[in-house]
């Protein structure tokens, strides 16, 4: 076939919606259309094409929570009564202000159209006049940018920030999502210890810093942190956010200060980040505090350099946030609904106070306790109890994965195991799980009641495999 010819046919089939490729080693057009042996052939190269899952994407461990929450969703499709205690999602649903905001914006002929990238500037005063309110802090507006939940927050931050190849350092104990998101983006993971308060405080880090000089390591590149924290609810005090804060500008560290839980805490003092530097990069939420887990809503406050590539990122990749979203949250710091979402807040501190009144349930006698041998973490803020078996509890096989798929097999309470928020590297993903109380007061208490029936049976599993191994 000459030149002319071969142009003529790979037009063709290319204009008949014809997919074209070639025998290998030849300039022969080969289409679903070709006879013969060459089937073979073409069914050999559609085999080896990129029709497969990145290798990005196979890196990305998946959300267990998640994994979870579906198989608790699968037994109660078939009648299964479920206690949700796995997932960090308020019972209560939007505050009635914001929902009906949502209905009457609906209703008005007018298009839910596009925003600029940053959001509705009326939103971005809001959140700016939220930040003098709570904080004491001025914040321009140009400086707030409206994101996608906190995980569309996450990626423009993590995009910002980060080159591939940087290291950004986590907590041993965190939320996995930063753990994935930055290893899809071919960022490398520094994982810091927490200390026996379950913090990464400035000691912490510091450590890291001089281990890694030590060992002609990388330099770190960025510091993502919560607090109060997922999963441990442990809260930094405002001058260990400040000493941390001083480090990381001092050390040339991104400060990313996850900050999606403040609102929701038990007599410690919440402290920002921009109280103690410009640097920071700050990431907050509408899906705790004030009950938008669904409406994918949260917002970010940036340092002045960031501002012209966020603002390019999210021109890009989310042109702006849900319009519908922005425009009901307006009402989210009117009276009537801060006086709503404090009620929330104080259903939370009685389901905390029930779990962990009936964790420290004394035993049999009064020199012992019921759940003997297991250690939490503080709970200062957020809604969870994070809990360590500690070695007696567990077994070769019978880890917080095996307890927490009998609960919500056998007993129908669904718990998250640790594997989610630890350290991949170590065994204390497997020791460890978290309870979330956010689902109400009443699916707190009656899913204890059921931990504290199945103890005894875990204890002795437990003690029956070790005997076994011994």
């Amino acid at each position: 076939m000459n030149h002319s010819a071969f142009i003529r046919q790979i037009s063709s089939l290319s204009c008949r919606g014809i997919s074209v490729r070639f025998l290998p080693g030849t300039s022969s057009p080969l289409t679903h259309h070709s006879l013969g042996g060459a089937n073979a052939q073409w069914k050999e190269i559609r085999s080896a094409s990129s029709l497969n899952p990145s290798d990005r994407s196979s890196k990305v461990e998946s959300f267990k929570v998640m994994d979870v929450l579906r198989r608790a969703n699968e037994l109660q499709s078939m009648g299964k009564e479920i206690l949700h205690c796995e997932v960090g999602q308020p019972e209560t649903g939007a505050p009635a202000t914001v929902a009906q905001a949502a209905v009457d914006a609906l209703q008005e002929p007018k298009v839910m159209g596009y925003t600029d990238a940053f959001g509705l500037l009326s939103l971005r005063e809001k959140i700016s006049q939220h930040y003098v309110d709570k904080y004491g802090i001025e914040i321009p507006t140009s400086r707030i940018v409206v994101t996608t939940g906190s995980s569309g927050g996450f990626l423009l931050a993590f995009t910002a920030g980060f080159d591939v190849g940087d290291t950004v350092a986590i907590a041993s104990s965190g939320y996995p999502c930063y753990r994935n998101i930055l290893s899809a983006l071919g960022v490398h993971l520094a994982t810091v210890p927490v200390n026996d308060d379950f913090k990464l405080t400035a000691d912490e880090l510091r450590v890291e810093i001089k281990r890694r000089e030590a060992a002609g390591e990388a330099r770190l590149n960025g510091l993502i942190l919560s607090s109060p924290s997922n999963p441990t609810g442990a809260m930094l005090s405002p001058d260990e956010l400040k000493e941390l804060c001083e480090l990381c500008e001092k050390e040339g560290i991104q400060f990313l200060s996850d900050e999606i839980y403040h609102g929701i805490s038990y007599g410690k003092q919440e402290a920002t980040a921009l109280s103690y530097s410009d640097q920071a990069m700050i990431l907050n939420s509408f899906s705790k505090y004030y009950s938008m887990s669904g409406w994918r809503l949260g917002w970010m406050v940036l340092p002045e350099n960031m501002v012209d590539a966020v603002n390019s990122l999210q021109q890009n990749m989310f042109i702006n946030a849900p319009t519908i979203s922005q425009t009901a949250a307006l009402k989210c710091w009117d009276p009537e609904t801060i006086e709503e979402l404090e009620k929330h807040v104080e259903k939370y501190r009685t389901s905390r106070e029930l779990i962990l009144a009936e964790l420290n349930r004394p035993g049999e006698d009064s020199t012992s306790k019921h759940f003997d041998g297991i250690h939490m973490a503080p709970a200062d803020g957020g809604f969870y109890v994070y809990i360590d078996l500690g070695d007696d509890n567990v077994a070769p096989g019978l880890g917080s994965v095996a307890l927490c798929e009998a609960m919500l097999e056998e007993e129908g309470v669904a718990f998250t195991p640790g594997v989610d928020f630890e350290d991949p590297s170590g065994n204390l993903g497997d020791r460890r799980f978290r309870i979330s109380y956010a689902g109400g007061v009443e699916t707190s208490r009656r899913a204890m009641e059921s931990f504290r029936r199945f103890w005894p049976s875990w204890k002795a599993r437990v003690a029956k495999a070790k005997a076994m191994a011994a």
